[in-house]
Formats: C-alpha cells, structure tokens, sequence
C-alpha cells in the first residue's frame, strides 16, 4: 500500500510541476562564450526569492550520446521547492541538455567508451565540471528573482559531488547544500574510491552543515561506498549530516530525488535550521 501511494504521489507531482521557462543564458567559461541551458521556475511574487541551483548528474556509462542532449528537468523536486515560495534554476554544463559546447567530464580518449575509470582523467572532468557551475552561478546571481542572500545548491549524483566540491570553493554563495545520491564515478571503477573521497574532501572547507541523501540499492553508489565518502568529507573538517532512504517503488535508491515524500520531512528540517522557507504556502 505505501509503495502504491508513494509512485502515485511522486506521479501527480510530475505531471503538476511544469517548467516555466527554459532560457539560454550566455557564459564565459575557459576564456569562451556559450550558451547553457537553465530551465527556471521564478516565484510567485516580484521580489528576490530564495534559491535552488540543482545540478544534473553523468549519463549513466556516458556511452549513448543521445542521453547528452535530453532536456534537464526535476519537476517534482522543483514542486517541493515552488510550493514554499522558492525559485528553482537548473543549469545544464557545457554539452547538456541543449546547452553548447563540448560535454566532456572525464572521457576515455576513445569517446565511445564512454567514462575513464582513471584518476588522471576523472578528476580534471570534475574540475570542468565545477568550472561550468562557477559560470553559471555568476549569471544566476545577476537574475532580478535571485536573492542572493539565500542560495541553497544541490545535485543529482554527479550534480551532488559538484555541489558539494562548489561550495568549498566558494561558501560565499552558499547558504546550503542538498546532495542527493552524490558521486562522481561509479563503484565499477575501481579508483572510484579514491575519485568521489577525492571530490567530497574539497566541500569540507565551505564549514557549514550539508545534507546528504542517499538511497539503498543504487547501482551506482552502495550504502556503504556512500558512507566512506560522507567519513572522508568529515575527517576533512566537513559538518552535516548523511540521511539513508529505502529505494522508491518500482525503481533504485540512485533516484530518490523525485521522491519528495521520502524526505520532506528530512529537508524541511535543514531548510529550518537554516532560517529558510520550509513548509508550502
């Protein structure tokens, strides 16, 4: 019975939250110009809202390139967020989601193999990565809707990790951090380990509270990979608090984001303690 209610309430608020917008928003990025796609939800009111800025994840392998240019949308977290007056702006990188540019997180030189399990390729993808996010936050910043005062970034799985390295990188931005199901290489990658520890290492200088959710039977990411991850983040200096989630019906824990009714209750209480809109309107 509670699976039942739980797929047809993550359905009704799929089909509810429609993307108000979806704008190409000129950057410059490694000395560049391009154009990245940010599907933005503005708030009800005029004045500056507080922020989502959620970032995508990796597609799967990165061996079907037809996965590179789907849209970028998460309707029922955006929902969530839309109903407590928020506004919610996802960016897609470089090569994403109609975005231009070349995508290219950590490539095997032969593309068709789709992502490296190499460190010396795997960690300067991230850092492309993260480069695009600084590019887009300074145009989100300048949006008249944004207030800049109240900025929570968080991520789907590759999204995750590079929300939490971002806000190491500059905790000035920041409010908060949601991290859902985050990491940067899978558990089939056997330097894995080292990537995501790597990468999670970087967010523990933002010193604030992050929260990180997880989900059981990810193919991507086990429980107890994702808990390692969490310990090299605090033993770093990093503060927050991991929250593990049994896997939504009729799917993995890799996709619990779109399960608000899993952890509404979880984020609601960090939005709180944050001192931001947590319950709808």
């Amino acid at each position: 019975m509670r699976a039942t209610l739980l797929a047809l309430a993550a359905l009704a608020v799929a089909s509810a939250a429609t993307a108000q917008e979806l704008r190409m928003v000129p950057v410059t990025v490694d000395g560049s110009t391009v154009r990245l796609a940010m599907r933005v939800y503005t708030p009800p009111t005029p004045e500056p809202a507080p922020t989502l800025v959620f970032n995508h994840g990796s597609t799967g392998r990165g061996t079907d390139p037809t996965i590179m240019v789907r849209p970028i949308d998460f309707p029922p977290l955006a929902k969530f967020f839309t109903d407590r007056g928020w506004a919610v702006v996802l960016p897609a990188r470089r090569g994403r989601g109609g975005s231009e540019g070349l995508y290219d997180e950590g490539f095997n030189a032969d593309r068709s193999l789709g992502y490296a399990c190499n460190v010396d390729l795997s960690l300067p993808g991230a850092d492309r990565g993260l480069r695009d996010i600084d590019a887009a936050m300074d145009a989100i910043l300048a949006m008249p809707f944004v207030d800049r005062s109240r900025i929570v970034v968080g991520g789907q799985s590759r999204g995750g990790i590079l929300s939490v390295a971002y806000a190491g990188r500059r905790p000035e931005h920041v409010k908060g951090v949601i991290n859902f199901v985050g990491g940067w290489l899978g558990e089939r990658c056997h330097v894995s380990g080292e990537v995501n520890q790597t990468l999670m290492r970087r967010g523990a200088a933002y010193r604030r509270e992050m929260l990180w959710l997880y989900g059981d039977n990810d193919p991507f990411y086990s429980l107890a990979h994702s808990r390692k991850s969490f310990e090299a983040f605090q033993k770093a200096g990093g503060v927050g608090a991991m929250h593990e989630f049994p896997p939504p019906p009729d799917t993995n824990g890799h996709r619990i984001s779109g399960y608000p009714d899993l952890w509404t209750s979880v984020v609601e209480s960090y939005l709180t303690r944050l001192g931001l809109p947590a319950r709808p309107r």
